[in-house]
């Protein structure tokens, strides 16, 4: 007799990669909101992981596990770690990325790594819920991008100005609209 759950399970976890693939091929990279990821995503260089459980302490052990596999690792340049069953309100996701932060400062990684933060419901500090430059960080899912410290410094020495790459996002999103970038992000959560 098979094992339902874990076969629906397994079944989330693809249909959740799959969902945020769409949306770093049909947002991040399209709108060159990353000017770095259509390299690593060509070169088949990031991983997509989900943590399906809903236990922070878990999770948070996920993310120091991811870490030392990537530290280890010359095939994989960066990770996201993808939360389905966590902080699926923002301000939780918040406090989830402060301990997240601490945790990775108290094991000594903070040298070597980062984390970039995205949420569903991702709002800046002082701007509007509705600010379609919040479409920046908003994402499927909650989630956790590990990136190499050595991979940002090496990617800024070809990239030009990248402390504008902000206030471009910004001016693009506000540009293409909240309603525009609901949709498209709505299309990626389609099944195909």
């Amino acid at each position: 007799m098979s094992n339902t759950n874990t076969d629906s399970d397994q079944l989330d976890q693809e249909a959740i990669i799959q969902q945020t693939e769409r949306w770093i091929k049909s947002f991040i990279i399209h709108y060159n909101i990353c000017p770095f990821a259509e390299k690593v995503v060509t070169e088949k260089k990031i991983e997509y992981k989900v943590i399906p459980d809903s236990d922070v302490a878990t999770c948070l052990e996920a993310l120091i596990d991811e870490i030392i596999r990537l530290d280890s690792s010359t095939e994989i340049e960066t990770v996201l770690l993808i939360f389905p069953k966590i902080a699926a309100e923002f301000d939780d996701y918040l406090e989830f990325l402060d301990i997240a932060n601490q945790l990775i400062e108290d094991q000594g990684l903070d040298d070597d790594f980062q984390i970039a933060s995205f949420h569903p419901g991702y709002c800046f500090h002082g701007e509007a819920k509705n600010d379609a430059a919040n479409f920046t960080n908003r994402s499927p899912w909650p989630m956790l991008h590990i990136i190499r410290q050595s991979s940002i410094e090496k990617a800024l020495q070809f990239y030009k100005n990248p402390e504008l790459i902000p206030e471009h996002n910004i001016k693009l999103t506000r540009d293409l609209g909240y309603e525009l970038l609901s949709q498209l992000r709505e299309q990626c959560m389609r099944p195909e």
